[in-house]
């Protein structure tokens, strides 16, 4: 049995060791394995929904569920009652259709995350917002060249994105490879974090926690705590990782495996490459190639440093920080049994397109700000008439002012600057970005994000290849408290 972490004797505390036992859903377990909590049961794949005929139509709403999370029934918000939604597979040149229905309390919408989709009018338009009852229909049509690759959806309405993510609301969703790699399985792992309360409902989330960005007690994968996958030794996976937490950082490892990063955020990578661990910032996925070995492997969550507000606060505030100070166990593979065939060679990925091979028609710096002052909204207070402000450019975000306007067709140059003491992921919709520089050096090999992390005091050079489409949408920091809280910008293609 692991010892318990600070974070979680103070929680035994608070709320009594026999409750927090039965409540903590995912970072207490017994020496059994957690199985008193409902972990240690097999891994179950969200519902799979598939296009047939270049086209996949289906209606999705949004509403309360009553869902089990470890042994305990949880009062939660889903799309179609599960939690993860269904995943979504799709090749490219199909039309994803989405009626989509709102039975919240509050105003919601959708994002395709990572689609390289119209973002106007039925597209994937985040200045949509569909009322209490109301549905709207949506249509996504997608280039016949668009990047395979593992993308999701959840809501993107302003002001309620990161209560509804925390909720339970989002979906993988998957553009099929036409030379894919031969696998003997594939799986979807949706991971995502929240904070029950003693009755199981989603806890309240206090201003401090919103300004540092929430991370909830109960880290799930696929909806479930510490589930467990079998597979035999010497075949081949491909683990699509999806990191849907509102504001947790994922640094995996599977100590014990044979791991290859495949992909990361946007299409293939020339060649898989060989690694021991990842970090995935709150939006990015990675494909993995797991080559098993015989014996018994542990996928972990290793605690990332991503800043703090100290010092602009005063001092530290009462959980003001992100409480990952131990790792969390998401999921136990089980390699037992006769070895299996050989899985033959990875086809190569495409050549990728190297921006910097290309005339750069603008050149701009963005610069993501907390400070104190009265621009903040929903911030916490800290003395009379101050509050936190999250900016871009110095400014929080307003729906009718356009910040950036681009040309179709050209490629620009963007400066992303971080004057705070926070790491901010930045997600630009639409258009994936190349990263060209980072830490004061140049990328070597081109590298295709659509959110790309600037850390605290820090500075991230990307290129944008503004192709296809003509609209306006939106970019932000992913940590989503953070983008409701204005940390959100304005852009318009022409």
């Amino acid at each position: 049995m692991s010892p318990l972490t600070r974070r979680q004797m103070l929680a035994l505390g608070a709320a009594g060791a026999g409750a927090a036992a039965v409540g903590g859903a995912g970072l207490w377990w017994t020496s059994g394995g957690g199985e008193a909590l409902g972990g240690g049961r097999e891994l179950v794949q969200p519902e799979v929904l598939s296009s047939r005929d270049g086209a996949l139509d289906l209606a999705l709403e949004a509403a309360p569920a009553r869902v089990r999370i470890g042994a305990r029934t949880a009062h939660v918000q889903a799309f179609n009652g599960s939690l993860p939604g269904p995943t979504l597979r799709v090749r490219p040149g199909d039309t994803l259709r989405v009626a989509m229905t709102n039975g919240l309390e509050a105003p919601t919408n959708l994002h395709v995350h990572g689609l390289h989709v119209s973002p106007e009018d039925n597209g994937d338009n985040p200045f949509v917002s569909i009322a209490p009852g109301d549905s709207f229909d949506y249509d996504f049509s997608l280039p016949d060249d668009h990047p395979p690759g593992t993308y999701w959806y959840h809501p993107h309405r302003h002001g309620h994105v990161a209560d509804q993510l925390a909720a339970g609301l989002y979906g993988a969703i998957v553009v099929e490879d036409p030379d894919p790699v031969p696998v003997a399985r594939e799986r979807v792992l949706v991971v995502s974090d929240l904070t029950l309360d003693d009755s199981g409902n989603l806890a309240e989330v206090s201003p401090p926690q919103r300004m540092m960005g929430r991370e909830g007690e109960t880290v799930l994968v696929n909806g479930q705590v510490r589930p467990r996958a079998g597979a035999a030794p010497g075949e081949r996976e491909l683990w699509r990782v999806v990191n849907a937490c509102p504001a947790r950082y994922l640094r995996l490892t599977l100590d014990g495996q044979t791991l290859r990063l495949l992909g990361r955020d946007v299409g293939r990578l020339p060649e898989p490459v060989e690694l021991t661990e990842v970090t995935l910032a709150p939006g990015n996925r990675v494909e993995l190639l797991v080559d098993t070995r015989e014996g018994a492997s542990t996928l972990t969550a290793a605690p990332v440093d991503r800043g703090s507000m100290d010092g602009m606060m005063g001092g530290a505030m009462p959980g003001d920080g992100p409480g990952t100070d131990e790792p969390i166990e998401l999921l136990t593979l089980e390699v037992t049994g006769d070895r299996a065939a050989d899985a033959g060679p990875v086809p190569p990925g495409p050549v990728l397109r190297d921006l910097r091979e290309e005339p750069v028609a603008a050149r701009r710096t963005l610069d993501f700000a907390m400070g104190m002052g009265m621009g903040g909204m929903m911030g916490g207070m800290r003395g009379p008439g101050q509050m936190m402000s999250f900016t871009i450019d110095g400014r929080p975000f307003d729906a009718e002012r356009t910040d950036q306007r681009v040309r179709v067709g050209t490629v620009e140059e963007w400066t992303l600057t971080n004057s705070s003491p926070m790491d901010h992921p930045m997600h630009l919709h639409v258009w994936p970005m190349q990263v060209v520089t980072e830490a004061g050096r140049e990328v070597a090999a081109p590298r295709w994000l659509d959110v790309v992390n600037v850390p605290a005091f820090g500075e991230v050079t990307v290129r944008v290849a503004f192709d296809d489409f003509a609209g306006r949408t939106v970019y932000h920091c992913h940590i989503l408290d953070h983008e409701d809280l204005g940390m959100m910008g304005t852009l318009e293609a022409r």
